[in-house]
């Protein structure tokens, strides 16, 4: 007979447990209502929870409703919310890193021109080379006369669109 079998958990591991689980929950809370969707968690009385403590902005009611959160999470799979969150936060840090490559080759081509152009294109082979020079000499026209960047926007908006489709790859 094993000993091990037998040892209960501490109540200090389970503290933790809860702790780590409220945690969990506070970040569900964290969410718009878009993102906590995307999660397909399949608790109504949990997600009720959660979006009632989005609405609650008294601190103790707020706690409560936190360690209330806490004990449903108990209920439901933890493992399969915290791993819906890590793919949701690395799909969330991906569009970020994509975007400030999209800024990056706009920078490059407002501050060099034509020179950042094979920089850009090599990016995006399928690139037009016209309106992305059209689009960065009136860009360069506007902010010289100190005009609002509304082509330095649509240069934004279509290499974005660039960027949404699909590669060749």
């Amino acid at each position: 007979m094993d000993d091990d079998e037998f040892v209960p958990e501490s109540k200090s591991a389970r503290k933790r447990q809860m702790h780590a689980l409220q945690v969990l929950g506070e970040q569900l809370v964290s969410l718009s209502a878009a993102q906590l969707a995307k999660l397909n968690i399949d608790h109504p009385r949990l997600i009720e929870a959660v979006e009632l403590a989005q609405r609650i902005s008294h601190h103790s009611g707020k706690r409560r409703q936190m360690q209330f959160i806490g004990k449903l999470m108990r209920e439901t799979e933890a493992g399969a919310i915290e791993q819906a969150l890590d793919e949701l936060h690395e799909t969330s840090r991906q569009a970020k890193a994509r975007e400030h490559v999209i800024e990056g080759a706009r920078d490059a081509l407002l501050l060099r021109g034509d020179e950042a152009l094979t920089d850009v294109l090599s990016i995006w082979p399928n690139a037009d080379r016209q309106l992305i020079r059209q689009l960065t000499r009136s860009a360069i026209a506007e902010r010289d006369k100190q005009l609002p960047p509304v082509s330095a926007r649509s240069l934004f908006r279509y290499l974005r669109s660039l960027s949404d489709e699909p590669s060749a790859d």
